[in-house]
């Protein structure tokens, strides 16, 4: 009756196969005193798995005892643990004594083991990450254990191969593709790499020299696992992988792989050795041959060559599939797991080096870094899709190898083996399974089309794009090529075509691979069309054509705005409007990156985001290794102003709030910035002093004003009250500090600082004791250094430093004053001020320092500050010029209607700044632009001062 029952449970087409197969496993089993299952469920499911597996039908029948094991064992019914399998092959190693023992023994275990996998999977009682994974894991043991055997038989024959240093060597096994990445299919082969530390001798019997023996151990290892012998084989083992092919040698030194990669080395390789993991090997050795190879693998820049390097490996396999008439097939055909493969290995590429978090080998793991990142915009949630679908395929995959423990990717073509397939994923009938499998495959399609195919598109013949081509490379004379560059629409066609010659023909004369060249024909016309379609003046051409020059040796950003039609368009957009941005880009083409993404290049990010974001960029930096971490401040600088200055430029932040992003990027570099010299410090002198230091910003930065290219005005303090052995200590920790922030790197500097504001100005200490600060201020401080404290506010550092500051800040800022004695002491220095740097040009203003200026609104609201504070403690909690002058006019000591003009055009003179700043021009402009605003300021200035 159960076997009846469960007949019935699967499809008519296979019952009577079945029922015959079953009276053959009970004939095999009795005679061999086997006991056969006779739970209905436990039927059920043989039944099912006897339908969707050749191989497991075949294995029960010539082996009912494994089968039977299988079921008794209660193996099916649970989930292995980490290191299981591999614990289950040593126990079953144990007393082997030849190799042909060895060979009969991992066989068996790999059948025995394959099966329990191929059961869970086609019962859906493992979901497909187990599977993967107990397939990797299979592998992993098998490939440990027959190594270890043969190495220690190796050793004993011919001696123990070691370093220079004396320290034992071990063949260094790399799992690639599928096995690297734990991703194993059910009946892959094994692509491996073979390597060894060192080279040298052996002092054995023979004296051989390590690459001999470590050959000599590689061909055993393979011939141990890949021949066939009557209990079948164990993996077919691939070395296609290795330096040099077919033709290399089987094993290489570190040294000789090292040399390989760095200058030989091919894109094709880059993508392999992504999921590349080493099997074997102590850990030492596996670390070093990790880091050996990391820099092939990831650059520090986007990489965009990366996608033509992609499309041309999809076409070679396209090529391969239409001619061998393989659309049918799941892993290279249309929409198959390759596709899948290449966006993600792609995006790992063009961004893990300088994104850790994507240097994963697991391709799932790395579509949920991608989510998480936003790298795919456009997609949304089609990641998280795209995951679904790999899932599916994977298990399709398996599925179709299970059925006979063959290594094909082919849909099935007969009937009865497309039904069995369906059914095995939970499909009735077939065109059921094949309509989602090809809902799929498209879904897949049109992501690698999105993310890998060519942005260049296509051009039809006579459009701009192509006369514009035919421009560029020289194809018409000057009077056909004016007339294509007037009808384009480009008013001064004379001025372009010449710049382009002179361009095209120094870049002749340079030195140029020949793929950064097609790169450029490729580029130039796209930008002229762009050019065409976009609002600019006449310099914007020069502009870019500084920034080509700059960046051309450099083919991966030319690539960039080949396949980033936006990129190309806000490139343009923002060089027109800003010649200051055009240089920064000139100086530093990584900022290229930000222009893929309108929407978060249009919206900078606030403290807390840009916090987060900093952190994510260390994370995966060694604590030691400074010269990168002063490479990520830089670059995280440069990206969020560039952020600022795009929003600006855009109006999609007003003034006040383009000052505030400013400053806040600047505020969460320090915080940094101290963390790493406070690391640094504790490293070499062993002693951690945190929370007696703090960092206090004056000026522009104190006043939560900063601009594009301010500079940061720092004082440093510690708590000198511990003990006076502590100054050196932090006068090397402020060293520190300064060093970080003003070196000069490949990146530039992060921001140039200014010490004069502490005490005593450069001949000051420059790190004071808090208490020596507060007798500085209170006895030999000037009315202009009280000034400056007006804007000082504690950035970063011990909030017990920050709260005894604020008091001092306090107390000097409230002291009592003579009103004529302050009025004369700010009237001189605001006069020997306009002597040194005012704008002595006839009819020209210098917002920023001449009368009726900044400088002298500045003065005004620190004037009142310092006059009116003890009596209106209020004016003590702001640092900002237009926080104070509100307060001031709330405390009755300025007229409302003074307050609130001298806001507006402190207001206007800023944006105006903010302005030419952007367009690389000085503060000085016409003195008729602001005569009104100026001349209103002057007369407030007179009835405060005279």
């Amino acid at each position: 009756m159960p076997v009846t029952i469960a007949l019935q449970q699967i499809p008519e087409e296979f019952r009577e196969s079945i029922a015959g197969h079953w009276q053959d496993f009970c004939r095999q089993a009795q005679a061999e005193n086997i006991v056969v299952p006779s739970n209905t469920e436990t039927l059920q499911a043989l039944f099912k798995v006897w339908v969707c597996s050749d191989f497991f039908l075949q294995k029960s029948l010539r082996e009912p005892a494994v089968c039977s094991e299988l079921i008794d064992s209660g193996d099916l019914l649970r989930q292995y643990q980490s290191a299981e399998l591999a614990d289950l092959l040593h126990s079953a190693m144990t007393g082997i004594s030849d190799e042909v023992v060895l060979m009969q023994v991992l066989r068996q275990f790999r059948d025995r083991e394959m099966m329990r996998i191929a059961w869970r999977d086609l019962m859906v009682w493992a979901d497909v990450k187990e599977t993967l994974r107990d397939l990797s894991d299979l592998a992993d043991a098998c490939i440990r254990e027959a190594l270890g055997y043969l190495y220690r038989h190796l050793c004993k024959s011919e001696g123990v191969p070691r370093n220079a240093e004396g320290r034992e060597q071990h063949l260094l096994i790399l799992g690639m593709g599928k096995l690297g990445a734990g991703e194993l299919n059910f009946s892959s082969d094994i692509d491996l790499i073979f390597a060894f530390q060192d080279g040298g001798r052996i002092r054995g019997r023979g004296k051989i020299s390590c690459d001999v023996f470590f050959t000599t151990l590689g061909r055993q290892l393979i011939r141990v696992l890949n021949d066939t012998t009557v209990d079948g084989f164990v993996y077919r083992v691939d070395m296609r992988l290795r330096p040099y092919g077919s033709s290399g040698p089987l094993v290489m030194s570190f040294d000789a792989l090292e040399e390989y990669y760095q200058y030989q080395g091919r894109e094709w390789e880059r993508y392999a050795m992504i999921k590349a993991r080493p099997i074997t090997g102590d850990f030492i050795e596996q670390d070093q041959l990790t880091a050996l190879l990391h820099p092939f693998i990831y650059r520090r820049y986007l990489d965009f060559n990366v996608l033509e390097a992609v499309r041309d490996l999809k076409s070679q396999i396209e090529r391969k599939v239409y001619s061998k008439g393989m659309e049918d097939n799941i892993k290279l055909g249309p929409g198959g797991i390759r596709e899948i493969e290449f966006i993600v290995q792609s995006f790992q590429l063009l961004r893990g080096g300088q994104d850790q978090e994507l240097q994963q080998r697991n391709l799932l793991k790395v579509l949920q870094r991608m989510e998480e990142r936003g790298l795919l915009p456009d997609m949304g949630e089609q990641i998280y899709t795209l995951a679904q679908a790999y899932l599916f395929l994977r298990r399709t995959e398996n599925h179709i190898q299970e059925f006979e423990d063959a290594q094909t990717h082919d849909l099935p073509v007969g009937e009865l083996d497309r039904l069995r397939l369906a059914w095995s994923m939970g499909y009735a009938g077939w065109d059921l399974f094949v309509a989602d499998l090809d809902q799929i495959r498209a879904f897949v399609t049109a992501c690698f089309v999105a993310v890998i195919a060519s942005s260049e598109g296509k051009t039809e013949e006579g459009s701009v794009t192509t006369s514009l081509s035919d421009v560029w490379g020289n194809q018409l004379n000057e009077a056909a090529a004016l007339a294509v560059l007037i009808n384009a629409g480009f008013d001064d066609a004379d001025e372009v075509f010449r710049v382009l010659i002179q361009l095209r023909e120094g870049m002749a004369r340079r030195v140029m691979g020949n793929q950064g060249r097609e790169q450029l024909d490729r580029l130039m016309p796209l930008l002229l069309t762009e050019l065409v379609n976009s609002e600019h003046d006449g310099d914007t051409l020069m502009r870019l054509i500084h920034l080509l020059e700059a960046i051309v040796g450099r083919s991966v950003y030319l690539t960039l705005l080949i396949e980033n039609p936006q990129a190309l368009t806000q490139l343009i957009r923002l060089c027109s409007a800003s010649p200051w941005i055009a240089s920064q880009l000139v100086l530093h083409p990584l900022l290229l990156d930000e222009l893929l993404d309108p929407c978060a290049l249009y919206a900078p990010q606030r403290y807390q985001a840009l916090l987060e974001e900093l952190e994510q960029r260390f994370v995966g930096i060694d604590d030691t290794d400074l010269e990168w971490q002063m490479e990520a401040l830089r670059q995280f600088r440069q990206g969020a102003v560039l952020r600022v200055a795009a929003a600006d430029i855009a109006g999609a932040i007003p003034l006040m709030v383009v000052s505030d992003y400013l400053t806040e990027i600047a505020d969460v570099i320090l915080h940094k910035v101290l963390e790493l010299a406070l690391m640094q410090q504790s490293v070499s002198s062993k002693k951690v002093y945190a929370d007696d230091f703090a960092i206090i910003a004056y000026g522009k930065m104190g006043g939560i004003e900063l601009g594009y290219g301010s500079d940061l005005d720092l004082v440093f303090l510690h708590d000198q009250t511990k003990g006076e052995r502590r100054d050196a200590w932090f006068a090397r920790l402020g060293q520190r500090i300064i060093h970080l922030l003003n070196t000069l790197t490949p990146s530039g500097v992060l921001y140039e600082v200014d010490m004069r504001l502490r005490p005593s100005g450069e001949s000051g200490l420059l790190v004071s004791g808090l208490q020596s600060f507060s007798e500085y201020q209170e006895q030999e401080a000037w009315t202009w250094e009280h000034q400056a404290l007006v804007r000082a506010r504690v950035i970063a550092g011990s909030e017990r430093i920050a709260t005894g500051f604020s008091k001092v800040r306090n107390r000097i800022l409230a002291r009592r004053r003579g009103k004529k004695d302050l009025q004369q002491d700010i009237a001189v220095m605001r006069r020997r001020m306009l002597q040194e740097f005012g704008c002595k040009r006839a009819g020209k203003f210098d917002i920023k320092r001449d009368s009726g200026g900044i400088t002298d609104i500045e003065f005004m609201v620190q004037y009142g500050v310092l006059l009116w504070s003890h009596n209106h403690p209020e004016l003590l909690q702001y640092t900002d010029n237009i926080n104070l002058l509100e307060q001031l006019a709330l405390a009755g000591k300025l007229a409302k209607k003074d307050a609130v003009f001298l806001g507006d055009v402190y207001r206007s003179y800023r944006s105006r700044v903010h302005q030419l700043t952007l367009m690389e021009e000085s503060s000085v402009v016409d003195e008729d632009e602001f005569s009104d605003l100026r001349q209103g300021v002057i007369r407030i200035w007179d009835k405060i001062f005279n």
